[in-house]
């Protein structure tokens, strides 16, 4: 876990494993943020023809559950596309249901909307809502460049890209701003946009410096995707 200062606030960036992403706590509202888990991927797909392997929301719901124990998390904050679409509540295996009822009675948690569940509703347990403002800092989807302030926010799914000795290693990380985050994508089934993708850079303007964040062995190594001219 690598801490880091966001906006005056202290936040810690959680290690993921491989190419799976980790998560951002958020230690002064006990609170764990994740974006973009898109549950129930597969079965949406595996409705049109498309099979895939059909565990994919026990998988981010066991991952999700291990870093609120690694954190001592007492909230979780989602930051939308929770599911892949609206309706994936009502599609959830029996053993992902009872995880998912098991975590959201237990924890003080808030369900943002994204645009893949825009409309999803009380039958995914916890509170939904668009968009919320904790301590300061804004919680949304998808970055507004129009709205002023600090701001946490999920949908372009970045991954840093990058080619050593003759191999291009691609790796989920949070790309920041002097005043807005983008998580990278939780969800065991979410592929990724590179993050210094003008879409993303565009997201997070105005800014002087964007990079991209990747905690690593205990450290935050910092990359530099974009600096504003002189």
């Amino acid at each position: 876990m690598v801490p880091f200062s966001f906006c005056t606030h202290e936040l810690i960036l959680l290690e993921g494993s491989g190419t799976r992403p980790g998560a951002l706590y958020w230690p002064a509202e006990r609170a764990l943020l994740v974006a973009d888990l898109h549950l129930e991927k597969a079965s949406f797909y595996a409705r049109g023809g498309q099979m895939l392997p059909p565990y994919d929301s026990r998988e981010t719901l066991e991952r999700l559950a291990e870093a609120v124990r690694r954190t001592g998390a007492r909230r979780v904050f989602a930051l939308g596309d929770n599911f892949h679409d609206s309706a994936g509540p009502a599609r959830l295996e029996p053993h992902a249901a009872g995880m998912l009822d098991a975590l959201t009675r237990s924890l003080d948690w808030l369900w943002i909307t994204g645009n893949h569940d825009p409309e999803l509703g009380a039958s995914a347990g916890g509170t939904c809502v668009t968009e919320a403002e904790i301590g300061g800092l804004a919680l949304r989807h998808e970055a507004r460049p129009d709205v002023q302030g600090p701001e946490l926010s999920g949908h372009f799914h970045p991954r840093l890209v990058v080619h050593a000795r003759g191999r291009r290693i691609a790796r989920p990380c949070t790309v920041a701003s002097e005043s807005r985050l983008i998580l990278p994508a939780f969800g065991a089934l979410t592929g990724g946009m590179a993050a210094d993708d003008p879409a993303i850079l565009g997201a997070l303007q105005p800014a002087d410096a964007i990079d991209a964040l990747v905690p690593s062995r205990a450290r935050l190594v910092r990359y530099p995707l974009w600096r504003k001219a002189a």
